[in-house]
């Protein structure tokens, strides 16, 4: 068989840039060796864990809405009712690619890949084996969870983050290994679901990367919601004893022994990029297994590029998609680049928190010189009607030209409303331009508005020291 482009893996990289290189002319191949496209994202992490904790965050609501005056007694939880209920979103979803992919004449193949050189690749189908010759090939095959030899016992009982969303039972003692955001989403949705969750982070923080004041309001949670948040705490042992699993961890300078019914573990992912062939090519991989790449997401071997995790950096669905659309300008004749993307991170814990651009933790280890405006949703009127005043929205600014570089949310519904700051770092827009920009009121998206009028010291809802606008 013959085609322009090969796609390997049906993700949100892959079949983006399937859907779009089919968009300007191209005759593509989508390759995926699971029957449900969607990839990792929609079968095993993005849509399955946002449903869940959708779920977790209505038994959180009618808890706390009785201080609001409506009692609901307690709720009963259909293990089977709320899988079925999840598959059915993921089955929904999957069928649409499914179908969008025929309309643009993407030519779907369920198999495993193997490069057989840098013009050929052999995929195992249930029919037999097929060779496809290609032009170029784009490599998305994504990452699946770490899972350090310590902790590989062979026993179900420990799990990754892929057989924590197949919901089996609701343990009633939970170890989360890993305050990162799938630790701690998941973490989460089985305190919601009743479970007692310890979670055990290496380092001083959770959720690295983050501002620490964002982080605050999801701590005061956990602390709340677990039954124990341990810090600078390591696990240095697992072992099988009876139907639990025997943990010994190193924490605040002694040994500590315990019993857990499940182990959860997320200290990272690797990327899915063994035995299928790129030795037969040119391209190279780094030290933990990523497939190098330049600013075009071109590899080392001129017919190859690759996409989304696979590839490295931060490891994000729509960071994927985007390097899809550059890989696919680049096969085109296009000049995009992945220089100096303005990526969002959100994490969906309850308050979530979402970041773009730079950070003012970045800009303290950088040694670059940034002003910083913040407003407390505590002074919001929509935060107040929503009984949701754990939040903050800030803005980190360049000195002088009061240029966003970065924006902060934590909060209910930050995931949505970064956005907005994704769109002023991108555009350059300054302090001035955003409190010039009418918000509708009340609405959360005034906080935005209203953090870069704390900039200037004329905020509606919040009192601080005036200062004159930049020349614009």
């Amino acid at each position: 068989m013959d085609t322009d482009i090969v796609v390997l893996g049906a993700g949100p990289g892959g079949y983006a840039a399937a859907f779009y290189a089919a968009d300007k002319g191209q005759k593509v191949i989508l390759v995926e060796m699971e029957n449900r496209l969607g990839g990792v994202c929609l079968n095993r992490g993005c849509i399955p864990s946002k449903a869940l904790l959708h779920n977790a965050k209505l038994i959180t609501e009618t808890h706390d809405s009785a201080a609001r005056g409506i009692e609901f007694g307690k709720p009963a939880i259909n293990l089977d009712r709320m899988r079925q209920w999840k598959e059915g979103v993921l089955d929904k979803l999957s069928q649409g690619i499914r179908g969008i992919a025929q309309r643009r004449q993407v030519e779907v193949m369920t198999g495993r890949g193997y490069f057989e050189g840098n013009d050929t690749l052999r995929v195992e189908t249930p029919e037999g084996q097929k060779f496809i010759k290609y032009k170029k090939a784009i490599v998305a095959v994504g990452s699946k969870p770490a899972l350090p030899s310590l902790f590989d016992l062979g026993n179900k009982r420990i799990m990754t983050s892929t057989e924590a969303l197949e919901l089996e039972e609701i343990p009633q003692d939970l170890l989360v290994v890993g305050g990162g955001y799938i630790g701690m989403e998941l973490g989460t949705v089985y305190a919601a679901l009743g479970s007692r969750v310890v979670m055990v982070e290496a380092m001083d923080t959770i959720l690295a990367g983050a501002d620490p004041d964002l982080i605050r309001p999801v701590k005061d949670y956990v602390q709340k919601a677990f039954k124990e948040l341990r810090l600078k705490a390591k696990v240095v042992k697992m072992a099988t004893h009876k139907k639990q699993i025997q943990v010994v961890m190193e924490h605040e300078g002694r040994e500590v022994t315990e019993l857990y019914d499940r182990v959860l573990i997320s200290v990272g992912r690797v990327p899915n990029c063994d035995d299928m062939g790129l030795e037969n090519t040119k391209l190279t991989r780094d030290s933990k297994g990523f497939i190098q790449v330049d600013k075009q997401q071109k590899t080392t071997d001129a017919n190859i590029y690759a996409i989304g995790d696979c590839a490295g950096g931060i490891l994000l669905a729509h960071k994927a998609s985007k390097e899809a659309r550059i890989a696919v300008d680049a096969i085109t004749g296009g000049e995009s680049s992945a220089e100096n993307l303005i990526i969002p991170a959100v994490v969906f814990t309850d308050p979530e928190v979402a970041w773009c651009g730079l950070t003012e933790t970045e800009a303290k280890q950088k040694g670059i010189a940034v002003e910083v405006a913040k407003f407390p949703w505590s002074a919001s009127g929509r935060a107040l009607t929503l009984d949701r005043t754990d939040g903050m929205t800030k803005l980190i600014l360049e000195p002088g030209t009061e240029r966003v570089l970065g924006v902060g949310i934590c909060g209910h519904g930050a995931g949505e409303l970064i956005s907005e700051g994704v769109l002023a770092v991108e555009m350059g827009a300054t302090a001035f331009d955003l409190a010039n920009s009418i918000h509708p009121h009340p609405t959360l998206s005034e906080t935005v508005m209203e953090a870069a009028e704390v900039f200037y010291g004329h905020a509606t809802h919040a009192f601080v020291r005036k200062r004159t606008p930049a020349a614009v």
